[in-house]
């Protein structure tokens, strides 16, 4: 049974959800009702799967997820928020969720979502064990695990989605990583707010890299991008 942490301030909305996605998912869901009981909950626990409401008190969910990323970088998390804004959505996957769902909204919708991140997430999981997962960048030494790039013993820890990407451009190095594949592979979607997001990933990895002149991120125009090592 997938065991999923729900963070919902409202205890009605909380409540039902929670009695829905134990009947309908047949998922064993652990409610907190604040950010810092939510993080409480998930320091002491292994969960497969975390839904965190955006506007809470004590700990917003956007704050709340970027702890969480602190301590596990791989985990899915859906955001759910009362706002549309493009800033919010955006917000979401740059911190490192995995989805987002505007209120109100259909429970059956987020049980769709959530049988579709964990179903992503099993296949992922099974692909990334067959992969690499340390890289010779020039001067640079990449660990996908840790999430750590060094040049000359210096190290830069990365964000999850940041590693994702400069693994996915060291696998095709000196070929055409597709704007479509990167998106799809870390984002699982190819939507305008994601692609938004790589673009900042993409501009942070660049600075990360910029002390070895041999190694540069080109931009393959109507196609992707390659890293290419001279």
């Amino acid at each position: 049974m997938k065991k999923i942490l729900l963070v919902e301030d409202d205890p009605n909305l909380g409540l039902l959800l929670q009695d829905y996605l134990q009947l309908k998912g047949k998922f064993d869901v652990v409610l907190c009702t604040d950010g810092e009981q939510g993080l409480q909950a998930f320091t002491k626990n292994t969960f497969d799967l975390l839904i965190l409401d955006v506007m809470m008190p004590k700990k917003d969910g956007f704050t709340l997820g970027k702890d969480v990323r602190k301590i596990n970088p791989h985990v899915p998390i859906i955001f759910a928020t009362a706002k549309g804004m493009i800033e919010d959505k955006t917000e979401a996957f740059t911190l490192g969720g995995d989805d987002y769902i505007t209120k109100p909204f259909r429970i059956e919708e987020l049980l769709l979502r959530i049988n579709a991140l964990l179903k992503r997430s099993e296949s992922v999981e099974k692909k990334e064990d067959q992969q690499p997962t340390k890289f010779t960048i020039g001067s640079y030494e990449f660990d996908y695990t840790t999430q750590i790039i060094a040049i000359n013993g210096t190290p830069q820890k990365l964000s999850t989605k940041e590693a994702e990407l400069l693994r996915l451009l060291c696998i095709k190095r000196n070929e055409v990583l597709t704007r479509e594949e990167a998106l799809l592979h870390i984002w699982h979607d190819d939507n305008y707010f994601n692609g938004r997001s790589m673009d900042v990933f993409l501009s942070k990895i660049r600075k990360y890299l910029k002390d070895d002149p041999t190694v540069e991120i080109i931009n393959v125009h109507g196609r992707g991008y390659k890293l290419l090592i001279n």
